[in-house]
This record gives C-alpha cells, sequence and structure tokens, in this order.
C-alpha cells in the first residue's frame, strides 16, 4: 500500500494499479521516492517500470544489513529514468534465514554484475542469474566482508601464490 505522501506520485499509484498487492510501503525524501517491494514481486514490478514507466536505466543494486534484525537484508534498487528525468528506489526486505531474491537480470542485463557483488559482499543469492559467483573477493574466500557480523579485522587467508 502506498503511503500518503506517494499518494501524488504517478509512477507509484501506476504500479499500485497494476500490481496492488506489490507495494508493501514507501516515503520520499529530496523528490526521490523510495517504494518498498514484496521481494516475490520484484521482478514484475521492475519489468513493468522499465517497459510501461521508462525506467530503462538500472543505475545500481547494492543492500543493507541490519544485523540483528529479521528480515536482516534491504536489497536496494536504483532506477532512472531517461525520458522522463526522475529516479526511483526500489527496496525489498530479505531474511537471513532464506537470504535470496529473484534476479531481474532478465530485465535490465546491467543487473549482472550488481548483483553479484550483492552476492560476494553480503551473501544474498538471486535466483535464476546467469552466473552467480563471486566477483570482488577470490572464489575460495569464506563469509562476506559487508555483513555486520563479519569479523573487523577478516578471517585468515591464506592466498595461493604464497
Amino acid at each position: 500500500m502506498i503511503p500518503d505522501q506517494l499518494k501524488d506520485h504517478p509512477v507509484a499509484a501506476a504500479l499500485e494499479a497494476r500490481f496492488p498487492d506489490a507495494i508493501a510501503g514507501g516515503h520520499a525524501e529530496h523528490q526521490e521516492p523510495t517504494l518498498f517491494i514484496a521481494p516475490s514481486r520484484i521482478v514484475e514490478a521492475c519489468r513493468f517500470l522499465k517497459n510501461e514507466q521508462g525506467f530503462v536505466r538500472l543505475s545500481g543494486i547494492t543492500a543493507v544489513d541490519w544485523h540483528p534484525n529479521d528480515p536482516r537484508f534491504e536489497v536496494v534498487y536504483l532506477l532512472h529514468s531517461l525520458t522522463n528525468h526522475t529516479r526511483l528506489r526500489l527496496k525489498c526486505w530479505v531474511s537471513e534465514a532464506s537470504p535470496e531474491i529473484d534476479s531481474v537480470t532478465g530485465v535490465w542485463r546491467s543487473a549482472d554484475w550488481y548483483e553479484r557483488e550483492v552476492f560476494d559482499m553480503f551473501g544474498v543469492g538471486f535466483r535464476n542469474h546467469p552466473d552467480l559467483r563471486r566477483i570482488l573477493m577470490p572464489s575460495d574466500w569464506q563469509g562476506h566482508p559487508l555483513r555486520k557480523d563479519y569479523p573487523i579485522h577478516g578471517y585468515k587467508y591464506s592466498y595461493k601464490n604464497e
């Protein structure tokens, strides 16, 4: 459901009209709306926003670890409509028990590396991703460095060439 401060926002209204159960909340700060989307509806919502609302550019995907809260992870999608000169932020909550969400690589090819980075740094998986593997850390690295419970000095790691 759209919060009162976004009732007049045309994109939020269009998204709610098409997918009434997709929006779980939101807010607007600095004239940039944020919509909380049900994780099960993220691909449909993104496809609608790209194809029918002009958000052809995915500026980035990142995550926030709210440890020890549950759901623990907030996956953040940064969208940009070049024709309308508007930006939109989508957020989905993902639990620690099952840290997965559907991949949006079928909507934007550029999601590939962003999703791999979130996977590598936070340990959030993306179902149906074409090549979900580490992108920043060595393939045999243990843990996810941007998690709040990751040791400050990291784990002891032995590089293969030592």
